[in-house]
């Protein structure tokens, strides 16, 4: 039976059916049980399954022998499509899953009936990030959701009754008044309508906290200031268009503000100028203009960009949190932000406690290309020194979009390896000039602006050691744009940056972190990988791809086992839960309107046939 005939069959099934009231009797989700997640396979609590954000599930009922009897068990239409990113969180029988303009419902997990649902109203008709949504987070009795108009609100887990609503889309203590003093009346303007920013971000609940952060920082372009100042041409690049992104945690009993950690350094965001990554990858930097630049740039800070993508992993035992922060603003004009531009497109650890910065590792300094570090991070531990002077290293990894999977010692944030590259590479950290005589240069970078890896989380098999990363091959054209401002007669160039017609797919990607990260295993899909993965103890690998399809790998050799089509864009991360001892597997598919996917508005879950 293909994917209309088991929609139209359950669609008939749950005419009618409104409310549910469910029998499985639900235990406090509170930081012992989420500290404890890792090893429960009944439940998916937190958007990485757990703390480290692994996403892998111990089930082993789900396997290369088993898996050709994996067939849909339910399916529930929301009703709402769009662009539909959202994982479902599962506890206790009830699942929770967030749609397109962030209305959220509850689901008996192993009928898909309707528990209870909540209708999202909305502050302002627009925000700067469409209307997707990545999530919901549960704890301490409640569900939590960050919404495109710049809100963290508060549910009743049992009965989906408001309990608080807060603002996350704030200006920070005297920066509106910091616009007015410098005169920067476009930048003013643009902090007043911050709370048009949007969250997208599954929150982290932790020690009686909920943190979340906010994207669209990093979006202003500088060609677009042309525009909102009703100007030919850019103006000079002392008037900035944009804001920096934050990092910001909520007390879960009250909604009271907690702290706030913004993504950009406001001393010292410069940096040292640096003329290569860390790793010693050149970065074809011109320091010297940098550096002249500077002098009419000092509060280029203020506008720096820095958006929070995704959930953060959490480490209990050493109080860290790891995020990985988006790029610097505005995205186009480097001149406009001279300087490695601290704390942009870096890997960042922070005290849970007081957002407090521990160390940080800026994986593209001046990043002009749009890499920003999307995918959550991902706890580990990794062999020490020959495997025996120096014993097992509590790590973090995160893959990059420019095409890396870099792994950290946790405590200390020293480097201990860069991946084999997962995706092509060419042309990496070029840019493009304007020629003497008026014409534009382009160049093509590849990864493209897309990653890499993008927002799209991976998973780890703790058995086996491999990471799976899933990949996007798109390629990127960067075109230098040179025009006179007619208010100071000079020069001003920026880059346009332009998808390209080219071929594009995907890579499914197993690296070791126990050989320092070599590719065990590598497979081509025929769409790029945007929506996450899920491994299990059974060896799958679980992916989902634009043009519907929805499959399964075996993780130790990447061959695909089995696939379904689910009817549209499978572009959502999958998660694995149990119920009365039967495994299933559920994912939503709603495509992707940015990327030209098939829209939908289904969730299915997945069971083997006969049990």
């Amino acid at each position: 039976m293909q994917a209309v005939e088991y929609l139209r069959f359950y669609c008939a099934l749950m005419i009618g059916m409104i409310v549910f009231q469910s029998t499985t009797v639900a235990e406090p989700v509170d930081d012992g049980r989420l500290r404890a997640a890792a090893s429960d396979s009944q439940n998916w609590m937190t958007y990485g399954h757990d703390y480290a954000n692994q996403r892998f599930s111990h089930s082993k009922a789900i396997s290369p022998e088993s898996i050709s009897s994996l067939v849909p068990r339910w399916i529930h239409q929301t009703g709402i499509t769009g662009t539909f990113q959202t994982q479902p969180i599962v506890a206790d029988g009830m699942m929770v899953i967030t749609t397109p303009h962030n209305h959220i419902t509850a689901l008996d997990a192993k009928t898909g009936t309707l528990i209870w649902a909540y209708r999202h109203e909305k502050r302002r008709s627009e925000s700067r990030g469409g209307p997707s949504n990545r999530g919901a987070a549960m704890g301490y009795g409640k569900i939590f959701q960050s919404t495109n108009d710049g809100r963290l609100i508060a549910l009743d887990r049992e009965t989906g009754a408001p309990v608080w609503d807060s603002l996350i889309a704030t200006p920070a203590l005297g920066e509106v008044e910091a616009m007015v003093n410098l005169g920067l009346e476009a930048q003013k303007a643009f902090a007043e309508d911050v709370d048009a920013f949007p969250a997208k971000m599954p929150p982290l609940v932790a020690d009686g906290l909920v943190i979340t952060g906010v994207l669209s920082a990093g979006y202003s372009r500088y060609q677009d200031i042309t525009e909102f100042l009703g100007m030919d041409t850019p103006p000079e690049p002392a008037n900035r268009f944009g804001r920096r992104g934050y990092l910001i945690a909520f007390d879960a009993e009250t909604g009271a503000e907690k702290w706030r950690w913004h993504t950009i350094k406001e001393d010292g965001w410069e940096g040292d100028f640096v003329v290569a990554t860390a790793d010693g990858v050149p970065l074809n930097r011109d320091i010297a203009a940098e550096k002249a630049a500077a002098a009419i740039t000092q509060e280029a800070w203020r506008a720096g960009g820095g958006s929070a993508w995704m959930t953060p992993a959490y480490d209990p035992d050493s109080g860290l949190i790891f995020l990985g922060t988006g790029n610097p603003s505005p995205a186009d004009a480097d001149l406009a932000r001279p300087g490695d531009n601290l704390y942009t497109s870096s890997l960042v650890a922070l005290d849970v406690k007081t957002g407090t910065v521990r160390w940080h590792y800026q994986i593209v300094p001046h990043d002009i290309w749009g890499y920003d570090v999307g995918s959550p991070p991902i706890l580990f531990d990794v062999p020490g020194d020959n495997g025996e002077s120096r014993g097992p290293i509590a790590a973090v990894g995160v893959a990059s979009k420019n095409g890396w999977f870099y792994t950290f010692d946790r405590a200390t944030g020293e480097l201990l390896f860069k991946s084999d590259a997962f995706v092509p590479q060419e042309n990496l950290f070029s840019r493009p000039t304007s020629k003497s005589n008026g014409e534009d240069e382009s160049v093509t970078v590849i990864p493209g602006s897309y990653g890499g890896a993008s927002w799209s989380p991976s998973a780890y098999d703790p058995n086996s050691g491999l990471v799976f990363i899933p990949g996007i091959h798109k390629p990127t054209k960067l075109t230098a744009k040179t025009v006179r401002d007619p208010h100071t007669g000079k020069n001003v160039t920026y880059n346009v940056i332009e998808l390209m017609s080219a071929p594009n797919w995907g890579t499914l990607t197993a690296i070791d972190t126990r050989a320092g990260g070599k590719i065990a295993w590598q497979v081509r899909t025929d769409q790029p990988l945007v929506g996450g993965l899920l491994a299990t103890g059974g060896g799958i690998v679980f992916a989902g791809e634009g043009d519907g399809h929805f499959s399964a790998f075996n993780s130790n050799t990447g061959e695909r086992l089995w696939q379904f089509q689910c009817g549209a864009g499978v572009n959502a991360p999958p998660v694995a839960y149990e119920i009365d001892g039967i495994a299933h597997v559920a994912v939503a598919a709603g495509g992707h309107g940015i990327l030209g996917y098939p829209s939908g508005d289904a969730v299915i879950s997945f069971a083997l046939d006969g049990q």
